[in-house]
């Protein structure tokens, strides 16, 4: 038997939404992509249009599945069921869930590697190892088979205690208590960055429009940025939504989101670029960054041992809160499409996924010889995710709203029937009904590799 609406738990208070929603929003990517992505595509000019971005696009998107799923106060599948009985539009939900799974196995995988540079940087792994010492160092770990899978079971492990413990008592709780961990750790090691000497150049490299490097290709990534940072279209804003209470302010929410989201990200480029500036090396992108020039980094600072601690402490905990945002879709629509209770939801979504994911940990090592189309099992499940089922879930989800659920059940949502001022209502209508379809679909075909810029 399904577990009745009355039964759902719900978020507790104000900042609980806020924190939770913005945990799973933060997350990776975050702290290490966005802050290379503006640096190299005009720095500040770039951050201009992936702000215009956020508001055009991020939040009204952002928005609509927060109505979906306060309105249907159900999982990502259930709530488009209920809203939406006897038409097809819980396949959208399905695809969530679907893209959960994936995402899960090999976020968590990455994730795990977290816990590995925490371990090395307890041991002082780093130390006295040069830049060539430290990539061989990472490319061993990474194509091993047994700590790359040790680190993604502890990592899994730990988010399934979370999710485990419930709504209030796991989720809201654990993210309470991160993300102002978060937001001190990045300020500690911001604040350290911009004190060392040459760290202007960092500053520069981050902030100084140069609109002479902004390019059609530049404005496409700051539309994806500004897509993919929010979480949007993989069901966790609506799994969330459905937890929020019925007094809290939708629109108000969604805007401390994305600020949120935003400032962490700049905050990371702060705390990364002026480093590596001030120790004149090349500043390079993605794990390479991370896990290869960062070390090296800190092995030359003062005091370089506790900020390299700090620092993948700082990343293990961005993970962590977007890695219980992505199980929670699974384990709601098990509770409430089969019936399982939390515990046994979480087992079983934790060992499903888990079965991926060790597939995922071993792209580089004793499964990367496995192909499909082309590219590993990591690879597979990241472009299947990222460029078909979040680009598509998102589209759907703005015409669901726009065109089918209607101005009016919108307006009644936004404005908790009346209570709340909801002078933006037009320009949202506006946006998703004609202006966020146009620009997904753009980003959808490009990741096909159907529009090349």
């Amino acid at each position: 038997m399904k577990e009745t609406t009355g039964a759902r738990e719900s978020f507790g208070s104000k900042f609980g939404v806020i924190a939770a929603t913005a945990g799973s929003a933060i997350g990776l990517g975050n702290i290490w992509r966005f802050p290379y992505v503006a640096g190299e595509n005009g720095g500040g000019a770039f951050l201009l249009i992936y702000l215009g971005f956020i508001l055009l696009i991020g939040i009204p998107v952002m928005l609509s599945e927060f109505v979906i799923g306060r309105a249907g106060q159900q999982n990502a599948f259930g709530s488009f069921r209920k809203l939406a009985p006897g038409k097809p539009w819980y396949l959208i939900g399905l695809m969530g869930v679907a893209a959960a799974f994936m995402i899960l196995a090999f976020y968590t995988a990455v994730a795990g590697w977290t816990l590995e540079y925490i371990y090395q940087s307890l041991v002082n792994g780093f130390r006295g190892k040069s830049p060539a010492e430290l990539e061989l160092m990472f490319s061993d770990f990474q194509s091993g088979s047994f700590r790359p899978v040790l680190w993604f079971f502890v990592f899994m492990g730990l988010t399934a205690f979370i999710i485990m413990s419930g709504v209030k008592k796991g989720i809201e709780k654990s993210t309470k208590i991160l993300m102002p961990l978060l937001l001190i750790l990045l300020l500690i090691m911001a604040i350290r960055s911009v004190t060392l000497p040459g760290a202007l150049e960092g500053i520069k490299f981050l902030f100084k429009p140069d609109f002479t490097k902004i390019t059609t290709k530049s404005v496409l990534e700051a539309l994806g940025q500004s897509f993919f940072s929010l979480s949007i279209g993989m069901g966790t804003l609506i799994t969330y939504a459905s937890y929020v209470p019925k007094d809290n302010n939708l629109g108000g929410t969604a805007l401390s989101v994305a600020t949120a989201d935003t400032l962490i990200a700049i905050l990371a480029g702060v705390a990364i670029f002026p480093a590596v500036f001030a120790f004149g090396i090349a500043p390079g992108s993605g794990a390479g960054l991370v896990y290869i020039t960062l070390p090296n980094i800190f092995q030359q600072m003062a005091g370089g041992y506790f900020f390299s601690l700090l620092f993948f402490v700082l990343l293990g905990v961005a993970a962590l809160t977007s890695t219980i945002s992505v199980l929670e879709v699974i384990v709601a629509f098990f509770t409430e499409e089969l019936g399982m209770k939390r515990k046994a939801a979480t087992w079983t979504a934790t060992a499903l996924v888990s079965i991926l994911g060790v597939m995922s940990a071993l792209s580089w090592g004793a499964l990367s010889g496995v192909q499909v189309f082309g590219q590993t099992i990591f690879g597979i499940l990241d472009y299947a995710s990222a460029n078909i089922l979040l680009p598509l879930g998102g589209f759907f989800i703005v015409l669901f709203v726009a065109w089918f659920f209607g101005r009016d059940n919108a307006r009644a949502e936004l404005g908790n029937n009346g209570s709340v001022r909801t002078g933006y209502l037009p320009f949202y209508i506006f946006i998703i009904r004609f202006i966020a379809p146009l620009c997904i679909a753009f980003i959808f075909l490009q990741g096909l590799g159907l529009i090349k810029v």
